[in-house]
């Protein structure tokens, strides 16, 4: 049996990762024959599986849905869900353990492989195989990809973002909610989440799912500059991300940052405008599928590297991409 965590919004709904995963995971379960799909969902701020959240669960496939409740898991901590995952783990019999590629679903699961004495594999892109299990995945910030062999059991793994497209399945599965409450040891709580300050922060603004991240760097000119970039982010429905020396100037708030210290986003389309494409940054979003660089410097590292790049001035650029937008939307 394939068990995947999932993540839920502040609404109660799945998140697209986890999703992805999910998809996955039944991609792996038909080359296994068929195994079970379930999915582990721990609550949050007393949130549980709702209706809405097991028919979507159901939509995707999933078996059984595993509503961790308890006081012990209301706030996140890595150490109890981690317990209290394999807690189900046990339960479920489940050979493969994975979740989405976020910054939470590769902490916990990193707790799950360690305390279970097995190696973990993050950010898989694809698997060849069952026997032996191999998964490819981004290491380097996905500069290069490793082939890794998961030989041991239960495997853990992560699932890279946008490494699947968010399918439901052909035939929607019964999505049984199963009811557990772990009991989490006082050690596994000392590090907790006991409060969010900055709820925004905390979701990331949405860069890790987003499929599309309008990118902002020096270029902008001060915090002054990013009206058209925003209203450009607006026409997309995108994510707005910028680079390090923009937070650090304090232009925008540090949730925002893609880089190796900040988000690292995988989007369809990336479009970063008047950032040169430092190493620190480009390690945050060399896995965009598709690079739109808009530069004064045609020998900028990111021009060069982009799949497409215009050359100009930002503040000339954005807007007339704004006003073409509106123009074909009537």
């Amino acid at each position: 049996m394939i068990l995947t965590l999932v993540e839920k919004t502040v609404d109660g709904a799945a998140v697209d990762t986890s999703l992805e995963a999910l998809t996955f995971a039944r991609q792996l379960s038909a080359e296994g024959g068929g195994v079970p799909v379930d999915a582990v969902v721990v609550a949050s701020n007393g949130q549980s599986v709702g209706d809405d959240l097991r028919k979507e669960l159901a939509a995707y496939g999933v078996r059984n849905v595993y509503d961790v409740g308890g006081e012990g898991v209301a706030a996140y901590s890595g150490a109890g869900w981690a317990s209290a995952v394999l807690t189900v783990r046990e339960q479920s019999k489940a050979v493969v353990v994975m979740a989405a590629g976020t910054d939470r679903g590769n902490e916990l699961m990193a707790h799950v492989a360690a305390r279970a004495g097995v190696a973990m594999a993050a950010n898989v892109l694809a698997f060849d195989g069952l026997s032996p299990f191999k998964v490819t995945r981004q290491v380097v910030g996905g500069a290069a990809l490793e082939e890794m062999v998961l030989d041991q059991r239960p495997a853990v793994f992560t699932v890279a973002g946008h490494a699947v497209e968010p399918k439901p399945a052909e035939s929607p599965g019964p999505a049984d909610v199963v009811e557990v409450s772990p009991e989490i040891a006082a050690e596994d709580l000392v590090a907790r989440v006991r409060s969010v300050e900055n709820l925004e922060a905390a979701e990331g603004s949405g860069l890790k799912s987003a499929r599309v991240v309008v990118g902002a760097g020096r270029g902008a000119g001060g915090p002054d500059g990013f009206g058209d970039l925003t209203e450009l982010t607006e026409l997309l429905g995108a994510s707005l991300g910028v680079s390090r020396v923009v937070t650090a100037a304090g232009w925008r708030p540090h949730h925002e940052q893609v880089g190796q210290t900040g988000t690292r986003i995988s989007p369809d389309l990336y479009i970063p405008c008047g950032i040169s494409g430092a190493i620190q940054h480009w390690a945050g979003c060399s896995s965009a599928k598709t690079i739109l660089a808009i530069n004064t410097d045609a020998e900028a590292p990111m021009v060069t590297r982009a799949t497409y790049a215009v050359i100009g001035d930002l503040h000339e650029v954005v807007p007339a991409i704004n006003e073409e937008i509106r123009r074909r939307r009537g």
